[in-house]
């Protein structure tokens, strides 16, 4: 079993003084999930591997998708065979070997609206979707009436459909599961290190041989050498690709996609739904105790790090779903809002969404890969095609991908696991309820959580203002996941500013408390990390009240970002 490796702060100490003292065969940038894969795929090649990301762990794209392993229904209509064939595999690894306890099969209903061609034409496609991935772990898709469907979602009016159909699909907390691979690359051995900033990349002529790093906490510098730099960065490839002199063979373009959050009981149904819109789909996806849904396809040309969700945005969601509903959504509803943005390949098209969802990889120049484009659900086989295109500058004899048959760290042993939650529960004094919420998001690594409580028997109690969560999970998230800010914790290392109606404010302090004797913070820090946080939360709910991109942008950028690294804008 291969052992854990805690991104506690001694352990970035270290991290950093590798980074100027080895050389490396594999410079990674990009802590997304593509980055994370592709730090796990060349480092269960034998490889040595750093993997170096500006901000925090999944803190862009990778922790604002729809939180779905999918093979993309749509992309069937669109005649896109080999990408949803691709995808569809890549979700029955994750749910029966690689992540079993972070991707769980869901259902959704697709309602029918017409009569006649429609229900042969969705059936046709969706019996193409459950056979077309190979083996399938999931059930197959089954007819329904407009009485079935209405049984198993009350909450769509009678008139908005004719009968229905339910497939399934698979779900994970995105942000969990790129923490969680990152995690597994440093299990094997590589060098993983957040607010670790590119600056500059160093030539030997025309050959990359590194990077200049910045340490965004510190203000320190040093110099990373390595065989190749493979550039995962998604919206930010551009910029990378401009560090290194080259325009490269492919740009990227930012789609925005934004999605609310909402409360389990306003919407009444036992399965999520997929709703077909003019140009796309909308979402409502089953989250726990919440919903979410989404989502949107627009052009964004603004700051990378921090896209914003207008007025305009949630209420095209709302009248899309309110147009089915018995019940609309209304603003008041709305728990959490979220943007994120597509890393989409640049095409001749003004429309986003007509542009590729496939990926591309390119060796530009001696020493630099670059990947970009692709699906959340695709990212290990990304991950494994931008490994081989360094093959030139790491040697012939490079193995092949292995991570096909890698378990993310959790994964071993999880069905027997699964067998103790009630002696588990028993144990801890805890709810079985509380005890599986925790095995869904830690696997089999819920003991090194739990012992955390040895010491401090108080960590087992609810954390304030979100009460899903364990105090004892807050201080792991500093302990062992590499958190670094307050921003850390409530965004990504739990989803609590999402989830909850105060976006997590009520939750701040708590939460500081908790981490501040672990990440060495006096009371002034503390203090900062709370006002950084509340800032943020009061910064993004006034940019959901502007029409437009250009002033929800501005509103945004008035809170600071407690990393202190200069706005990056998308480029046309």
């Amino acid at each position: 079993m291969t052992r854990p490796v805690a991104l506690s702060p001694g352990q970035r100490v270290a991290a950093w003084d590798r980074l100027g003292s080895q050389t490396f065969d594999v410079l990674v940038v990009g802590g997304g999930v593509t980055g994370a894969g592709t730090a796990l795929d060349a480092a269960t090649r034998g490889l040595s591997v750093a993997l170096v990301e500006q901000r925090d762990f999944a803190s862009g794209t990778s922790s604002r998708s729809s939180k779905l392993f999918h093979g993309g229904l749509r992309y069937l209509e669109q005649m896109n065979f080999d990408l949803v064939r691709e995808a569809l595999r890549e979700r029955e690894l994750m749910l029966t070997r690689i992540a079993p306890h972070l991707v769980r099969p869901i259902p959704f209903l697709y309602p029918l609206t017409g009569r006649g061609w429609e229900r042969p034409y969705v059936t046709a496609g969706l019996t193409l979707y459950d056979t077309i991935g190979g083996a399938r772990s999931t059930p197959r898709h089954r007819q329904l009436t407009r009485t079935g469907a209405l049984r198993l979602a009350p909450a769509l009016r009678k008139e908005a459909l004719t009968g229905g159909l339910l497939y399934y699909d698979a779900q994970a907390d995105d942000a969990r599961h790129t923490l969680t691979t990152a995690r597994t690359a440093a299990a094997y051995g590589a060098t993983v290190l957040s607010s670790a900033r590119v600056v500059a990349l160093a030539h030997a002529g025309e050959r990359v041989t590194g990077a200049v790093v910045e340490d965004v906490e510190t203000g320190d510098h040093v110099e990373v050498t390595a065989s190749v730099v493979i550039n995962c960065t998604g919206v930010w490839t551009d910029r990378v690709q401009r560090l290194a002199g080259s325009r490269g063979r492919f740009s990227v373009r930012a789609s925005k996609g934004i999605h609310i959050v909402v409360p389990r009981d306003r919407i009444d149904s036992k399965t999520g739904l997929i709703l077909r819109t003019e140009k796309s789909v909308l979402f409502v996806i089953p989250w726990g105790t919440h919903w979410i849904i989404g989502t949107t396809d627009t052009e964004w040309r603004l700051d990378l790090a921090h896209p914003a969700a207008t007025r305009a945005d949630i209420d095209y969601l709302l009248g899309r779903l309110g147009a089915v509903l018995r019940e609309p959504i209304t603003h008041d509803d709305i728990e959490g809002v979220y943007a994120g943005l597509r890393p989409l390949l640049a095409g001749q098209d003004e429309d986003t969404t007509e542009l590729s969802r496939e990926h591309a990889v390119a060796r530009s120049q001696p020493g630099l890969v670059s990947v970009a484009g692709g699906k959340y659900t695709t990212y290990r086989v990304m991950a494994a095609d931008a490994v081989d295109a360094a093959r030139e500058d790491l040697g012939a004899d490079l193995p092949d991908s292995v991570t096909d048959e890698i378990p993310l760290l959790g994964a071993e042993g999880y069905p027997a696991l699964l067998n103790r939650l009630e002696r588990i529960a028993e144990r801890e004094q805890l709810p079985v309820w509380r005890v599986t919420h925790l095995v869904e998001r830690y696997g089999t690594l819920v003991d090194q959580v739990l012992r955390l409580a040895d010491s401090d028997p108080a960590l087992l109690q609810p954390l304030p203002g979100a009460e899903e969560y364990l105090r004892a999970e807050i201080a792991y998230g500093a302990t062992h996941e590499g958190a670094l800010h307050l921003d850390d914790l409530l965004t990504r290392r739990t989803r609590i500013s999402i989830e909850s109606p105060s976006r997590g404010v009520d939750s701040a302090r708590a939460s500081a408390q908790l981490v501040a004797p672990i990440l060495g913070w006096d009371e002034a820090r503390l203090e900062s990390e709370v006002a950084a946080y509340v800032a943020r939360v009061a910064a993004e709910r006034e940019s959901q009240e502007e029409l437009e991109d250009s002033e929800a942008n501005a509103e945004r950028q008035a809170a600071p970002d407690i990393r202190r690294i200069p706005p990056s804008m998308a480029t046309a």
